[in-house]
Protein backbone atom coordinates (compact mmCIF):
# COMPACT_ATOMS: atom_id res chain seq x y z
CA UNK A 1 0.00 0.00 0.00
CA UNK A 2 1.37 3.41 -0.94
CA UNK A 3 1.85 5.61 2.12
CA UNK A 4 2.74 9.31 2.13
CA UNK A 5 4.35 10.64 5.31
CA UNK A 6 3.86 14.26 6.36
CA UNK A 7 6.17 15.70 9.03
CA UNK A 8 4.33 18.74 10.40
CA UNK A 9 6.76 21.13 12.08
CA UNK A 10 6.06 24.19 14.17
CA UNK A 11 8.69 26.92 13.80
CA UNK A 12 11.23 27.62 16.56
CA UNK A 13 10.90 30.13 19.35
CA UNK A 14 10.74 33.92 18.84
CA UNK A 15 10.81 36.80 21.30
CA UNK A 16 7.04 37.11 20.79
CA UNK A 17 6.54 33.52 21.96
CA UNK A 18 8.66 34.17 25.04
CA UNK A 19 6.93 37.49 25.84
CA UNK A 20 3.39 36.26 25.10
CA UNK A 21 2.67 38.62 22.21
CA UNK A 22 0.10 37.88 19.50
CA UNK A 23 2.04 37.14 16.33
CA UNK A 24 -0.15 36.39 13.31
CA UNK A 25 1.62 37.46 10.14
CA UNK A 26 3.93 39.96 11.85
CA UNK A 27 7.35 38.69 10.86
CA UNK A 28 9.11 37.98 14.14
CA UNK A 29 12.49 36.26 13.58
CA UNK A 30 13.75 33.32 15.60
CA UNK A 31 15.47 34.26 18.84
CA UNK A 32 18.73 32.65 19.98
CA UNK A 33 16.92 29.69 21.50
CA UNK A 34 14.79 29.30 18.37
CA UNK A 35 17.89 29.12 16.17
CA UNK A 36 19.32 26.40 18.42
CA UNK A 37 15.98 24.58 18.39
CA UNK A 38 16.00 24.57 14.58
CA UNK A 39 19.47 22.99 14.54
CA UNK A 40 18.40 20.32 17.03
CA UNK A 41 15.29 19.65 14.98
CA UNK A 42 17.33 19.23 11.79
CA UNK A 43 19.56 16.68 13.55
CA UNK A 44 16.49 14.84 14.86
CA UNK A 45 14.91 14.66 11.41
CA UNK A 46 17.98 12.93 9.99
CA UNK A 47 16.12 9.82 11.16
CA UNK A 48 14.01 10.28 8.03
CA UNK A 49 14.78 10.56 4.35
CA UNK A 50 12.82 13.68 3.44
CA UNK A 51 11.93 14.10 -0.22
CA UNK A 52 10.62 17.68 -0.12
CA UNK A 53 10.27 20.54 2.37
CA UNK A 54 7.60 23.23 2.29
CA UNK A 55 7.58 26.35 4.45
CA UNK A 56 5.35 29.27 5.33
CA UNK A 57 6.84 32.46 3.85
CA UNK A 58 7.36 34.06 7.30
CA UNK A 59 11.01 34.21 8.36
CA UNK A 60 10.55 32.26 11.61
CA UNK A 61 9.32 29.34 9.50
CA UNK A 62 11.93 29.61 6.73
CA UNK A 63 14.72 29.93 9.31
CA UNK A 64 13.44 26.73 10.96
CA UNK A 65 13.24 24.99 7.59
CA UNK A 66 16.73 26.08 6.49
CA UNK A 67 18.88 23.68 8.58
CA UNK A 68 16.50 20.82 7.75
CA UNK A 69 16.83 21.59 4.05
CA UNK A 70 20.61 21.84 4.34
CA UNK A 71 21.05 18.50 6.12
CA UNK A 72 18.63 16.79 3.71
CA UNK A 73 20.14 18.56 0.65
CA UNK A 74 16.82 20.06 -0.41
CA UNK A 75 15.51 23.42 -1.63
CA UNK A 76 12.80 25.04 0.48
CA UNK A 77 9.48 25.44 -1.33
CA UNK A 78 7.63 28.52 -0.09
CA UNK A 79 3.89 27.89 0.23
CA UNK A 80 1.45 30.71 0.99
CA UNK A 81 -1.28 28.22 1.84
CA UNK A 82 0.46 27.39 5.12
CA UNK A 83 1.32 30.94 6.19
CA UNK A 84 0.14 31.96 9.64
CA UNK A 85 -3.35 33.14 10.48
CA UNK A 86 -3.89 36.87 10.14
CA UNK A 87 -4.73 38.27 13.58
CA UNK A 88 -5.58 41.71 12.28
CA UNK A 89 -5.63 44.39 14.96
CA UNK A 90 -4.19 42.03 17.58
CA UNK A 91 -0.87 41.44 15.83
CA UNK A 92 2.14 42.60 17.83
CA UNK A 93 0.02 43.28 20.93
CA UNK A 94 0.71 41.53 24.28
CA UNK A 95 -1.92 39.15 25.61
CA UNK A 96 -2.22 41.23 28.78
CA UNK A 97 -3.22 44.31 26.79
CA UNK A 98 -5.83 42.45 24.75
CA UNK A 99 -7.23 40.85 27.91
CA UNK A 100 -7.61 44.29 29.51
CA UNK A 101 -9.12 46.10 26.51
CA UNK A 102 -11.25 43.28 25.09
CA UNK A 103 -12.10 40.89 27.95
CA UNK A 104 -15.02 39.16 26.19
CA UNK A 105 -13.08 38.57 23.01
CA UNK A 106 -10.00 37.43 24.93
CA UNK A 107 -12.10 34.97 26.92
CA UNK A 108 -13.36 33.59 23.62
CA UNK A 109 -9.74 33.23 22.48
CA UNK A 110 -9.01 31.22 25.65
CA UNK A 111 -12.06 28.98 25.33
CA UNK A 112 -13.43 28.74 21.75
CA UNK A 113 -11.22 30.65 19.32
CA UNK A 114 -13.07 28.90 16.50
CA UNK A 115 -15.86 31.45 17.14
CA UNK A 116 -13.56 34.47 17.27
CA UNK A 117 -13.57 37.10 14.53
CA UNK A 118 -10.80 39.65 15.13
CA UNK A 119 -11.18 42.97 13.25
CA UNK A 120 -9.19 42.81 9.98
CA UNK A 121 -8.20 39.24 10.82
CA UNK A 122 -8.84 35.74 9.52
CA UNK A 123 -11.14 33.18 11.12
CA UNK A 124 -9.90 29.68 11.94
CA UNK A 125 -12.42 28.07 9.59
CA UNK A 126 -10.74 29.85 6.67
CA UNK A 127 -7.28 28.83 7.90
CA UNK A 128 -8.47 25.24 8.06
CA UNK A 129 -9.92 25.31 4.55
CA UNK A 130 -6.82 26.76 2.90
CA UNK A 131 -4.33 24.61 4.81
CA UNK A 132 -6.21 21.34 4.22
CA UNK A 133 -6.58 22.18 0.53
CA UNK A 134 -2.84 22.93 0.34
CA UNK A 135 -1.87 19.66 2.03
CA UNK A 136 -4.10 17.62 -0.27
CA UNK A 137 -2.33 19.19 -3.27
CA UNK A 138 1.07 18.42 -1.73
CA UNK A 139 0.09 14.80 -1.04
CA UNK A 140 -1.10 14.40 -4.63
CA UNK A 141 2.24 15.72 -5.88
CA UNK A 142 4.40 13.62 -3.52
CA UNK A 143 2.66 10.24 -3.43
CA UNK A 144 4.53 7.63 -1.38
CA UNK A 145 7.16 10.17 -0.28
CA UNK A 146 8.09 11.92 2.98
CA UNK A 147 7.39 15.65 3.07
CA UNK A 148 8.24 18.18 5.80
CA UNK A 149 5.81 21.06 6.32
CA UNK A 150 7.07 24.00 8.42
CA UNK A 151 4.28 26.23 9.65
CA UNK A 152 2.66 27.82 12.71
CA UNK A 153 0.60 26.73 15.70
CA UNK A 154 -2.55 28.48 14.49
CA UNK A 155 -2.24 26.68 11.15
CA UNK A 156 -1.15 23.23 12.31
CA UNK A 157 -3.95 22.89 14.87
CA UNK A 158 -6.84 23.53 12.45
CA UNK A 159 -4.97 21.56 9.79
CA UNK A 160 -4.68 18.46 12.01
CA UNK A 161 -8.31 18.80 13.06
CA UNK A 162 -9.38 19.06 9.44
CA UNK A 163 -7.27 16.13 8.24
CA UNK A 164 -8.45 13.64 10.85
CA UNK A 165 -11.93 15.00 11.52
CA UNK A 166 -11.80 16.58 14.98
CA UNK A 167 -14.90 18.75 15.40
CA UNK A 168 -14.82 22.25 16.89
CA UNK A 169 -13.96 23.29 19.51
CA UNK A 170 -10.62 21.61 18.79
CA UNK A 171 -7.99 24.36 19.15
CA UNK A 172 -7.10 23.94 22.81
CA UNK A 173 -7.39 20.15 22.65
CA UNK A 174 -4.22 19.98 20.55
CA UNK A 175 -0.85 21.12 21.92
CA UNK A 176 2.13 21.88 19.68
CA UNK A 177 5.44 23.17 21.04
CA UNK A 178 7.91 25.40 19.23
CA UNK A 179 10.19 23.27 17.02
CA UNK A 180 8.22 20.11 17.79
CA UNK A 181 6.85 17.91 15.03
CA UNK A 182 3.92 15.62 14.39
CA UNK A 183 3.58 12.89 11.78
CA UNK A 184 0.54 12.21 9.63
CA UNK A 185 0.29 9.30 7.19
CA UNK A 186 -1.92 9.24 4.12
CA UNK A 187 -3.13 6.26 2.10
CA UNK A 188 -5.75 6.12 -0.64
CA UNK A 189 -7.65 3.45 1.28
CA UNK A 190 -7.65 4.98 4.77
CA UNK A 191 -7.10 8.68 4.19
CA UNK A 192 -5.20 10.72 6.79
CA UNK A 193 -4.03 9.19 10.08
CA UNK A 194 -2.28 10.91 13.00
CA UNK A 195 0.74 8.69 13.64
CA UNK A 196 2.69 10.79 16.15
CA UNK A 197 1.94 14.10 17.90
CA UNK A 198 4.10 16.93 19.32
CA UNK A 199 7.41 15.05 19.37
CA UNK A 200 9.88 17.26 21.29
CA UNK A 201 12.57 15.03 22.81
CA UNK A 202 15.27 16.77 20.72
CA UNK A 203 14.74 20.17 22.36
CA UNK A 204 17.61 20.89 24.77
CA UNK A 205 16.10 24.11 26.16
CA UNK A 206 12.45 23.16 26.32
CA UNK A 207 10.09 26.05 27.10
CA UNK A 208 6.41 25.23 27.63
CA UNK A 209 4.09 27.79 26.06
CA UNK A 210 0.52 28.10 27.36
Amino acid sequence: MERTRLILVRHGETVANRENIFRGRMDFPLNENGIEQAKCLADELLRFHIDAIYSSPLSRATATAKPIAETQKLHIIIEDGITNISLGNWEGVPHTEIAEKFPKEYHLWQTEPEKLNIPNGEILADVQRRSVETIKKIVKKHRNETVAIVSHRAVLKPLLAGLIGIAAPYFWKIHIDNAAYSIVHYTELQGFMLYQSNFNRHLKKFVFEE
